[in-house]
């Protein structure tokens, strides 16, 4: 008589009835729709650059809701950090990728760089009607409080991951090195030092008995090279401008290191004195407001590709097309590089030299977020705060604005009760009313 077998999958952790495998899919179905809600708040909340994404993403993604913890965080932003390409965006899509495989990973990179890209292609449209007066009213004490989270994000990381006396001589090494040599190389050269000096550490880790074979997978290493090669022959054979601009970001993408600060020049020398597809003023204009919105600095390329494609003749359509070539070809290549790479990460870092080398390189960026701080502060204009009272206006008593504005953030953040998209939205409300 042949046995019966009930509907159930076997598995190498045994055999699980069918309600348990719907069960678990839908747990991690719910799971990730939460991800992509939160990389949405993000995208929507995150002003002030990369070190204030990181400090956002370490608040909400590490300390509210555990998809990873401080130390992975740290590194793979690490990680990001040595690859061409705009580093948050990266580190988005690599946790993505971490908690859902390649199709969450690119939801995620969608999510989080839709709305600087929608905000940036409508200021292209509308640059004529456009009033940069209210903006940088309106952004005026988002500013200050986004210090206070590179602050506080500075605090928590250090707290964190520094546990000895080379990991701290590290961080206030890399600390001064940001802070007095701001180039575009230093960032990454930093990184690789503060690792190579921990890795004579390795002794102190214990051996992985079973490490598991390194294997590299090179579709994605492959499709990067290969739509590099591709764009750059379509760009020299074809006039049609969508793939000409296309083919510019994306060799801009895949070579620029240092984020969107290092980007701006060379899309200026490129797009402005060179191509003339739009002029400085404009050029300008663009780079201001996108220091002043949230997500990404590279959305710039989808204003750039606005105004390029504005003589076509293509009316409004084409234009939306130039910011979709501009938007791709800036973000792909540091999508494919980063699945390349994150792929065989998890195996490499088995060994106790990679390991040893990875304590060098948190105390490094827990540094190098500390020197963002205080470079982030300076630019700031400086306000001051009358006090009330008719001896206080007598005497002309005031209080700088900026230092209690990252105080009163930071402090608002130790407390764990008040939301970022709270103290970003009481910011912004605070620059409209207040003129």
């Amino acid at each position: 008589m042949r046995p019966r077998f009930s509907r159930r999958f076997t598995t190498t952790l045994g055999t699980w009835p069918l309600p348990l495998r719907r069960a678990g899919r839908k747990m991690r179905h719910r799971r990730n729709i939460i991800f992509l809600k939160d990389i949405a708040g993000l995208a929507f909340t995150a002003f002030g650059g990369p070190q204030a994404h990181l400090a956002m993403m370490f608040r909400l993604l590490v300390h509210k809701r555990r998809y990873l913890t401080a130390a992975e965080l740290l590194e793979l932003q690490a990680l990001c950090a040595l690859l061409p390409g705009p580093t948050s965006t990266q580190t988005v899509t690599a946790i993505g990728f971490r908690l859902g495989g390649p199709n969450l990973a690119y939801l995620a990179l969608l999510v989080w760089c839709l709305p600087a890209v929608s905000i940036m292609t409508l200021a292209g449209l509308l640059l004529s009607h456009f009033d940069t007066a209210f903006t940088g009213r309106l952004v005026q004490f988002v500013q200050p409080v986004a210090v206070g989270f590179v602050a506080f994000s500075a605090y928590r990381i250090a707290e964190q991951v520094v546990h000895t006396k080379t990991a701290v001589a590290l961080l206030v090494a890399a600390a001064l090195l940001a802070y007095f040599f701001q180039y575009p190389g230093v960032l990454p050269v930093l990184l690789l030092l503060g690792g190579a000096i921990t890795t004579f550490r390795y002794r102190r880790h214990a051996i992985v008995p079973d490490k598991k074979p390194i294997r590299v997978e090179w579709a994605n290493g492959a499709l990067w090279l290969g739509v590099f090669v591709l764009a750059a022959t379509l760009g020299h054979y074809t006039h049609w401008l969508p793939v000409r601009l296309f083919e510019n970001f994306y060799r801009n993408g895949s070579l620029v290191f240092g984020g969107g600060q290092v980007l701006a020049p060379l899309l200026f020398a490129e797009f402005v004195e060179y191509k003339h597809y739009l002029t400085g003023p404009e050029f300008l204009s663009g780079l201001g407001f996108v220091q002043a919105i949230p997500g990404p600095n590279f959305s710039i390329a989808s204003y750039i590709g606005v105004l390029a494609m504005r003589h076509q003749g293509e009316g409004a359509g084409g234009q939306l097309l130039g910011a979709a070539a501009g938007a791709a070809g800036i973000f792909l290549p540091g999508t494919f590089l980063i699945f390349f790479v994150i792929r065989f990460w998890d195996s490499l870092r088995q060994y106790r030299v990679v390991k040893a080398s990875l304590e060098g390189v948190k105390a490094v960026s827990a540094g190098l977020v500390c020197a963002a701080a205080l470079l982030l502060y300076h630019p700031l204009p400086d306000r001051l705060l009358p006090l009330p009272g008719a001896w206080a206006h007598a005497h002309g008593v005031q209080l700088p604005l900026n230092p209690l504005l990252v105080g009163a953030t930071f402090l608002l953040l130790l407390w764990e009760r008040v939301p970022s998209v709270a103290i970003v939205g009481a910011a912004l409300l605070a620059g409209a009313l207040v003129k």
